[in-house]
């Protein structure tokens, strides 16, 4: 198919549909950062800056749009699908409504959160419009570590078409749930920013990479290593890893804005995980997937697909499939960064004072660890 990237980022929807065989027409990005890594990996692409600026779409089979998430993301603003960044997204479906032909299907991607926020206003929202321009739509959560990476990483992968049937693309195939790494030395992911009122553990996994943090700076997620009883950060290189690109597929981004990396891979979209949406164009509906009850809340669930006012909920976890995943501790491969006395005792003094439980020996590491970072310091 040929496709049309808006909110292009560093191009992980479009690296994800270039390897399952589909030719990209369009992209589109407003971040100098970002658009100097797409110029460097897609050199013969047209790259448009602005998609409030963009009168008229290229004809193309799909659209893709992975839009901004700040309003809509538990960590961020939360204002709501009419916030000035997640908002954006009304310049999709003010160009395709503007198009010669509309394209065949749609791809929207963002943060699950939004299925809750404002009581699901903004999956209204996007469905009712998808609607009105005649698509039928389906959705599903998916994790990025049914693909095989060690990221605990949720996102609502939307799909929507005018002529053919999207649940072919979403569902049919089921891993059922999460397998757990049970491992003791296994490494435990955590947000070393947080303590208060939550971790973002992920057992053999980080959480969730972030562009940024609530204190402003690039956040990687830290990670405890029981067995060394340190504390530990990955490097770039690995995040990179950990989204499905190759290594140092953003370091020409220094060009533009030397502290940019950690936030472009943060935004980023994981690539496998799109790539395993990209290859299910095309296949032929099951009827026994995908069919569902009826919805008649305001509550929306973690699968399900609508037609003309129509919404039916979908018994589909976020693993539609289960790659060989290998936990954090074999999975990094560059040198990591010791947690620095700074940040561990500010983590160590907000855990402490918290409600939070703890798994056993943890506290008592980071404790270790920020006595072993002094020692070293004298």
């Amino acid at each position: 198919m040929k496709c049309v990237g808006l909110f292009s980022g560093i191009g992980g929807v479009e690296l994800a549909f270039q390897r399952a065989g589909h030719e990209t027409a369009l992209l589109c990005e407003i971040d100098p950062a970002a658009r100097r890594v797409l110029e460097d990996h897609f050199p013969n692409t047209q790259i448009a800056a602005d998609v409030r600026k963009l009168e008229r779409l290229p004809q193309a089979d799909i659209v893709t749009a992975g839009f901004p998430c700040q309003d809509l993301s538990q960590a961020g603003m939360t204002r709501g699908i009419r916030g000035a960044n997640s908002g954006l997204v009304s310049n999709v479906f003010r160009l395709i409504d503007g198009a010669r032909r509309k394209p065949r299907w749609i791809l929207l991607e963002n943060v699950p959160f939004m299925l809750k926020l404002d009581a699901g206003r903004a999956m209204r929202y996007l469905t009712r419009n998808l609607e009105e321009l005649g698509y039928t739509w389906a959705y599903r959560v998916l994790d990025a570590r049914a693909f095989g990476l060690p990221q605990r990483r949720r996102r609502v992968i939307l799909v929507a078409s005018r002529m053919e049937d999207p649940r072919c693309v979403l569902f049919g195939a089921e891993a059922s749930n999460e397998s757990r790494t049970t491992h003791m030395h296994a490494g435990r992911g955590f947000y070393w920013t947080e303590g208060r009122t939550g971790l973002g553990w992920a057992l053999g996994a980080v959480p969730t990479l972030k562009g940024g943090s609530t204190i402003g700076i690039p956040s990687p997620p830290a990670v405890w290593f029981p067995k060394r009883r340190s504390i530990e950060l990955p490097g770039i290189r690995d995040a990179e890893r950990l989204q499905g690109f190759e290594v140092d597929w953003t370091k020409c981004a220094t060009d533009v804005d030397r502290k940019s990396r950690w936030r472009l891979i943060g935004n980023a979209v994981c690539v496998p995980m799109l790539e395993w949406v990209a290859k299910r164009f095309g296949r032929a509906f099951d009827n026994g997937a995908g069919t569902g009850k009826r919805l008649r809340s305001d509550a929306w669930p973690n699968a399900a697909w609508g037609t003309k006012g129509k919404a039916f909920e979908v018994d589909a976890s976020a693993f539609p499939v289960r790659k060989a995943t290998v936990s954090i501790n074999a999975f990094l491969r560059f040198k990591t960064t010791l947690l620095s006395i700074r940040a561990a005792e500010g983590f160590y003094d907000r855990a402490s004072s918290s409600a939070l439980s703890f798994e056993d020996g943890f506290l008592d590491d980071v404790r270790h660890h920020i006595e072993v970072m002094r020692s070293a310091t004298a």
